[in-house]
C-alpha cells in the first residue's frame, strides 16, 4: 500500500509540477515582453502556489473544474481556465500565442552570466538573437563589442559563461 501511495503523490507532483512549469514560462514570456506587473505576479503566485501544493491540480479539476480551482490561493477565473488546458492539453492558446510572439528559446539568454533582462530584451530586438548557440556565434564574432553598455570586463564575463553554457548538456 505505501508503494502506490509514493507512486500517487509522485504523480500528484508531477502534474502539479507540469502545470506550474508553464504558468513560470508564461510570465517569463509576459515579463520579456514588458506585461504589467500585476500580470506577471499574477501568474508567478500562481505557479509558486501550485508546486507547493500536496494535492493534485488534475484532480482538483476532476473534482470541480474552474470553481473548485479558484479556491486556491491567487487563482482566478483566467488562470483557472489556463490550467484546465494545461491540465488537458500540456500547453494552453494563450501560452502558445506568446510563444509565437517571442521564441521560448530566448530566455535562454538569461542563463549567462552578465545578461539581464534588459540586455537580454536588447540582444533580441536590436541584433535578433534568440537562442544560446546564435549568442554565442555572435559573441564569438565581435559582436558583443557593438551592444550599448557592456565594457571589456564584461564582455569577458558573458564569454566565459557563454563558452562553459554550450559545453554542457542544456536541459530544456
Amino acid at each position: 500500500m505505501v508503494e502506490a501511495s509514493d507512486e500517487n503523490t509522485d504523480k500528484q507532483l508531477t502534474d502539479n509540477q507540469a502545470v506550474a512549469r508553464v504558468l513560470h514560462r508564461m510570465a517569463d514570456l509576459l515579463e520579456f515582453q514588458d506585461e504589467n506587473s500585476f500580470k506577471l505576479r499574477a501568474y508567478r503566485v500562481a505557479a509558486e502556489t501550485i508546486e507547493e501544493m500536496r494535492s493534485s491540480v488534475k484532480e482538483l479539476n476532476a473534482r470541480g473544474g474552474a470553481a473548485e480551482l479558484q479556491k486556491i490561493p491567487g487563482i482566478g477565473k483566467g488562470i483557472s481556465a489556463q490550467i484546465i488546458e494545461i491540465i488537458n492539453t500540456g500547453t494552453s492558446a494563450a501560452f502558445e500565442a506568446l510563444k509565437r510572439e517571442i521564441p521560448e528559446t530566448v530566455l535562454d539568454l538569461r542563463l549567462v552570466a552578465g545578461v539581464g533582462l534588459k540586455t537580454a530584451q536588447l540582444l533580441y530586438r536590436d541584433f535578433g538573437l534568440t537562442n544560446l548557440e546564435d549568442f554565442r556565434a555572435f559573441a564569438a564574432g565581435g559582436g558583443l563589442y557593438s551592444v550599448q553598455g557592456l565594457g571589456d570586463k564584461m564582455i569577458q564575463r558573458i564569454q566565459s559563461s557563454l563558452a562553459s553554457l554550450i559545453s554542457l548538456p542544456h536541459e530544456q
